[in-house]
């Protein structure tokens, strides 16, 4: 069975070292479903502009991280083919708090929140816009990060994969159907970091992605789960700020 064009082609903006398992994926869901991706291929999916695996840039061996969420953003501008990284963002402060593309994007806004809170910058019991107001302030210029790039970049540095359990949107698919399609790949990624010495650990985020916790690959994974970051309880999660909080992700250098 072949895979089809559109679908292999999308392999050039994951890094080589990802493309053979990469491959061994796409070809379990060619024999566990072998309409899907023809059909995919045939029909409107976000992201777009061949971003299908763009969360692969990160070298293979590289990778300490697996955070997964559960799909790409339902809009074209914001869905990038990595987890939770919204393109419609670009400076993360504003004068008055979170930039207003970032209000826009809930799960980034929740995750901020949260990374803030970790930090000791923000109260988890006052988390709005009047306390957030001197903290964005502070931020112009006290060596923090500005915008979303500096962000991801900071968490490729920290070795994240950030992977999504199912890698398209589409309106009219379910994403929990659309997830479960993607299973058979997502098993062929654990599987190839199974198989090194250093396991890395994943991080689920949500009710769809923590159904990966169930696949024999991710068996020997530390693991961490949460809920999804659009619901606020995840500002307060503790496992969360003990992961994220040593690691000064808004912060350079």
């Amino acid at each position: 069975m072949t895979i089809p064009a559109p679908i292999a082609a999308a392999l050039d903006r994951a890094d080589p070292s990802w493309r053979p398992h990469l491959m061994n994926g796409l070809d379990a869901m060619m024999r566990a479903t072998p309409d899907y991706l023809p059909q995919l291929a045939d029909d409107h999916y976000l992201p777009t502009s061949g971003r299908l695996f763009a969360a692969f840039a990160l070298q293979f061996d590289h990778v300490r991280y697996v955070l997964v969420g559960e799909g790409p953003y339902p809009r074209e501008e914001s869905a990038t083919g990595v987890c939770f990284m919204d393109g419609a963002v670009g400076p993360l402060w504003s004068d008055t708090g979170l930039s207003k593309a970032v209000n826009r994007a809930t799960s980034l806004r929740n995750f901020m929140k949260m990374l803030l809170v970790a930090e000791g910058r923000l109260s988890p019991d006052d988390t709005g816009g009047a306390a957030l107001a001197p903290v964005a302030k502070a931020a112009q210029g006290d060596g923090s990060i500005l915008t979303l790039a500096e962000l991801q970049d900071n968490l490729l540095g920290h070795g994240f994969l950030l992977l999504n359990a199912a890698l398209v949107f589409r309106k009219h698919v379910p994403p929990v159907q659309e997830a479960r399609a993607w299973v058979p790949f997502q098993r062929a990624v654990f599987a190839a970091l199974a198989a090194r010495a250093d396991k890395p650990t994943l991080v689920l985020w949500g009710k769809i992605a923590e159904q990966l916790n169930k696949v024999p690959e991710t068996a020997g994974f530390p693991q961490i789960h949460a809920e999804h970051p659009y619901n606020l309880s995840f500002i307060r999660h503790e496992g969360m700020q003990k992961l994220f909080g040593p690691m000064r992700l808004l912060h350079r250098g």
